[in-house]
């Protein structure tokens, strides 16, 4: 059964206006008709339509399930967006069926992007955590100062993945099983000297996401990825 994104749906149980047109103009559902709605913050709501509006489709809910959590951890992705905006989208996609709880946009000495517009990249986020049957839909933050977001606490183990010289573990050598993580990729140009020197002092420890120099994008992804690969569970 197609899952449907309701935010509000326990209080309002009525479909927004483009979850609406897709439901009873694409889908041509009609009163009578079951459907399964997340609301994006864990649970799934069992409804069925009372109303098959196109504009506003009410529902009434017949059953709710919170969904057990999928990885006993939290994976903090802070990436600088690619010029090509492209490739930030399929990050974002990938890390969502992937499995993500954060994701930040980080604003570099050397980023190329210097601003981004959110609401199509939560409209993915939203299309990929319903396409891969999740009931949680990940963080998004907008862009945000490297220097003010690295001095912000966080519960878990820090990294920063970047290509300046010397010797540095790879993430599965370093990074503690089970733990949350937050990881910060830099841009096409890497981070500064000065970035990575702060980021150290902040706490974050250098890696390495292997041998092959890699895209912004991909090395978001492989960050993601490693990480519910070293934890079996997930």
């Amino acid at each position: 059964m197609q899952l449907f994104y309701a935010p509000h749906i326990a209080t309002h149980p009525v479909l927004p206006e483009e979850e609406s047109g897709h439901a009873i103009r694409v889908l041509r559902l009609k009163a009578g008709d079951e459907i399964r709605i997340t609301d994006g913050h864990g649970f799934f709501y069992q409804t069925i339509i009372t109303n098959a509006n196109p504009k506003h489709c009410e529902v009434q809910i017949i059953a709710t399930q919170q969904q057990t959590s999928l990885w006993p951890f939290q994976i903090h992705i802070a990436v600088a967006p690619p010029k090509n905006i492209d490739r930030m989208e399929w990050f974002v996609e990938k890390a969502t069926e992937i499995g993500i709880d954060a994701i930040t946009c980080l604003n570099c000495r050397f980023s190329e992007r210097r601003e981004i517009k959110t609401a199509r990249l939560e409209k993915i986020l939203v299309n990929a955590m319903k396409q891969s049957q999740k009931a949680r839909l990940p963080l998004l933050t907008g862009m945000t100062e490297f220097q003010d977001f690295i001095s912000r606490p966080f519960c878990g183990s820090k990294f920063i993945a970047h290509c300046a010289p010397g010797e540095k573990p790879s993430l599965k050598q370093v990074y503690p099983c089970g733990e949350n993580a937050l990881i910060l990729i830099g841009p096409e140009g890497d981070f500064s000297p000065e970035e990575i020197s702060l980021a150290t002092q902040q706490g974050f420890q250098a890696i390495s996401l292997g041998k092959s120099r890699l895209r912004t994008e991909t090395a978001a992804w492989v960050a993601c990825h490693t990480i519910h690969l070293i934890n079996p569970s997930s």
